[in-house]
């Protein structure tokens, strides 16, 4: 019997099309309905070699992927140029939260909202970053303590990164 979700207002969801896991150490979701940006943080976090990185344009996407229990998400905070009715970054890590509190989310925007931040951080975002020149850095930094407070084991995996 395959598994299925209930998303808000979306009904049952099949996960039969879900990822199938690999044996990498560290695998972290990429959410963002911007396909060249989005392609651009994966060829960045992919020189990392042991970094599993899944890439999703919505966040119903990456909620039927939950299953494979991902240690960070970076997450997008406007996420409707792919479908306008989508789940925005909030819903989508309100749903993270609630079905992996343990998974740290690093909240991505263009926009320097104050209230959007806060708003992030009080459903459980590890942190807000906005996108600009130095978004890759502020993003590997904060992989770095995430794995450094959650994780010593896959701390030493990313040492030298």
């Amino acid at each position: 019997m395959t598994p299925v979700h209930k998303l808000p207002n979306s009904g049952i969801i099949d996960m039969k099309d879900i990822i199938q896991p690999d044996q990498k150490s560290i695998l972290i979701f990429i959410v963002d309905d911007d396909a060249l940006y989005l392609k651009s943080l994966e060829l960045q976090f992919s020189q990392n070699p042991n970094l599993k990185i899944e890439t999703f344009l919505t966040g119903e996407d990456c909620i039927k992927n939950l299953i494979l229990k991902p240690d960070v998400i970076i997450l997008d905070y406007i996420l409707s140029s792919v479908n306008i009715r989508a789940l925005d970054g909030l819903q989508t890590l309100a749903i993270i939260k609630e079905t992996l509190p343990n998974t740290q989310v690093i909240m991505l925007s263009a926009m320097e909202y104050i209230d959007v931040a806060t708003q992030s951080l009080k459903l459980g975002a590890f942190d807000y970053v906005v996108k600009n020149l130095n978004t890759f850095f502020r993003l590997k930094a904060c992989i770095k303590k995430i794995l450094g407070i959650f994780s010593k084991e896959k701390e030493l995996i990313v040492w030298d990164w």
